[in-house]
């Protein structure tokens, strides 16, 4: 028989990353938490494979994988939906609750070596004049503690934050024009010692503290693009590119090659993150996806989905306390002192 199977995820609310599936209730649709590790009937594998010989896949933006999978074996209600078998766990393997499971999972920030020191970081912020004013607070409310290197660009030199005005006008849209001119100060300017760039928005929250210890495994004397991978166009070709509002970060090398191989914007306003995998596919240069980078809110994720994960960044201020979330999910210790005070947060409220 036709056998999908896995832990079950489900969408408490309709939500961008998923392209607003399923907007009446989004908790009827299921799909597979893949850290459980997830199954596949033989007979559905051959039904599936000989489609694809058949019909080409058919994609303008890919963003998450588990929930495109299930939506192509469900094929608009003809195919197949999740079966959720609760021996597919992400419990710890030394839980008791583990004891029923056919699969556990280990939350752990991956670490391999010494955390790459904060002087080794340079931090990005992208703003302009009409944010200056209620999102730059919150960054340095929260996260900018953690950063030894860290400049604003803005259309406003700002002497209050301050602000450093690249002499690019604000778009609406993209801001390809603005990272193009951060990446060239990055080079030009910067220590020719430090590693790695780290660009950001200004309603990005992070903790740079985790992303000492990610770095550590990587190298930077190889070109490293890194961030939550998405996808454009990838069933005819197309590219993958690291979505901005997550944090994208760079190795030094693989600024120089980027900025020598003369790939720039097609406009201005262009999408800064898609022109950039569009720049790196061209130079071979892979993109590098890590699940713990986000470019939404932790309540545009199933619960189940984050509650075994080490998160490195969200993104966005919008119907959230964002100094809340940060202290939440990303401060160093999980309570931290505001004000003086002793603070903690319950995450399953936010």
């Amino acid at each position: 028989q036709e056998w999908f199977l896995g832990k079950a995820l489900y969408d408490e609310e309709s939500t961008i990353i998923h392209h607003y599936a399923f907007a009446e209730n989004p908790t009827v649709f299921k799909f597979p938490d893949f850290a459980a590790g997830w199954a596949l009937s033989i007979p559905l594998v051959n039904k599936l494979a000989k489609k694809l010989k058949s019909e080409p896949l058919k994609s303008d933006f890919t963003i998450d994988l588990k929930h495109e999978i299930a939506l192509y074996i469900w094929q608009k209600g003809e195919g197949l939906h999740l079966t959720p078998v609760p021996e597919f766990c992400t419990d710890d393997v030394n839980s008791y609750k583990a004891d029923h499971c056919a699969t556990t999972f280990s939350s752990f920030l991956p670490l391999c070596g010494e955390p790459v020191k904060k002087e080794d970081i340079f931090v990005a912020v992208k703003t302009c004049q009409k944010f200056h004013g209620d999102r730059i607070p919150v960054v340095k409310q929260t996260w900018e503690r953690e950063a030894a290197l860290i400049e604003y660009y803005s259309d406003y030199a700002d002497t209050s934050i301050p602000t450093i005005d690249l002499g690019i006008p604000n778009t609406d849209r993209g801001h390809c024009g603005k990272t193009f001119a951060i990446l060239e100060r990055f080079l030009n300017h910067s220590s020719p010692r430090t590693p790695w760039l780290v660009i950001v928005d200004d309603d990005t929250l992070i903790s740079i503290f985790r992303l000492r210890k990610l770095l550590s495994c990587y190298d930077p004397n190889e070109p490293v693009f890194l961030g939550e991978r998405y996808g454009y166009g990838l069933g005819t070709g197309g590219y993958s590119y690291i979505t901005g509002g997550g944090g994208m970060v760079f190795s030094r090398i693989a600024v120089q090659k980027l900025l020598a191989s003369k790939c720039r914007c097609y406009s201005m306003d262009a999408p800064d993150d898609m022109v950039l995998g569009m720049c790196f596919s061209g130079l071979g240069i892979p993109i590098t996806h890590s699940p713990l980078f986000h470019q939404a809110r932790p309540m545009d994720y199933p619960k189940g989905y984050l509650s075994h994960q080490i998160p490195v960044s969200f993104h966005k201020h919008w119907n959230i306390d964002p100094v809340k979330v940060y202290f939440t999910w990303l401060a160093p210790n999980t309570e931290e002192s505001i004000n003086g005070k002793k603070v903690g947060y319950n995450r399953e409220d936010l």
